[in-house]
């Protein structure tokens, strides 16, 4: 882990729906902001953003189920699973609504968790997300589709459940995103893995919803960081 805020363990003790205690770092004061990191990654994704955001923010950087310090556990390695863990997650701390911020399958997440949730929302911010694998570059998918059959033959049960959530996951009708209600950001980097056209079906689905692009690849939050918090001071007032 990197060296910032304070690390917790939490799940349900007793009696509780959440089979494993999810692992997060926690900064800051004010509103929640919770963090949700990527597919394959865990929640040190998000070491450029956080000393920003806990200017304004109780900032929780969660490690999703498998991810990081938070176990596997016997649930099903779905993103509608980790959007249920979310919230049981903010269920035991006491967190009525939060803020969400979510990077690539936890921007899908986010998305996931504010349909299901409405009211448990207040903001959205939504970087590098898809509603469905078709978002991806094609030369994307092929690529994940070769990298699946390499998991296959060795075996690596991991990684390939990995691949599966990129390649089978999100299903989500962009009609459907138009009961989301709260202040969203929608970003992505200009040589996004997830095709230009596709963010811009996010934006347009959203009511009210700002579209950005920064110069940058999937992973412009810690690549071009100077460039994305930019983005992310002027939607958050920062």
């Amino acid at each position: 882990m990197i060296g910032y805020g304070v690390g917790y363990t939490w799940g349900k003790r007793k009696g509780g729906s959440m089979d494993i205690a999810l692992h997060c770092t926690e900064r800051g004061s004010g509103e929640p902001l919770v963090l949700l990191h990527g597919n394959g990654e865990d929640s040190t994704f998000f070491e450029h953003q956080l000393d920003m955001l806990a200017r304004r923010f109780r900032v929780i950087a969660l490690d999703t189920r498998g991810h990081g310090l938070s176990p596997r556990g016997t649930a099903p390695f779905t993103l509608d699973q980790f959007a249920c863990d979310l919230g049981t997650f903010m269920d035991e701390r006491g967190i009525e609504a939060a803020h969400l911020f979510g990077f690539s399958d936890g921007a899908n997440i986010a998305i996931l968790f504010a349909l299901a949730n409405p009211k448990r929302v207040r903001s959205l911010v939504l970087n590098g997300g898809n509603l469905f694998p078709e978002g991806l570059e094609p030369e994307v998918r092929a690529e994940d589709a070769a990298a699946y059959q390499e998991a296959l033959a060795a075996h690596d049960e991991h990684q390939l459940a990995l691949l599966r959530l990129m390649m089978d996951e999100p299903h989500i009708d962009p009609a459907a995103l138009f009961a989301i209600r709260v202040p969203t950001l929608v970003v992505a980097g200009t040589q996004d893995v997830i095709a230009p056209d596709h963010t811009r079906l996010i934006a347009q689905s959203i009511p009210g919803a700002q579209l950005r692009f920064v110069e940058g690849d999937h992973f412009v939050a810690a690549g071009n960081p100077d460039a994305f918090n930019r983005v992310l001071a002027e939607f958050y007032g920062l």
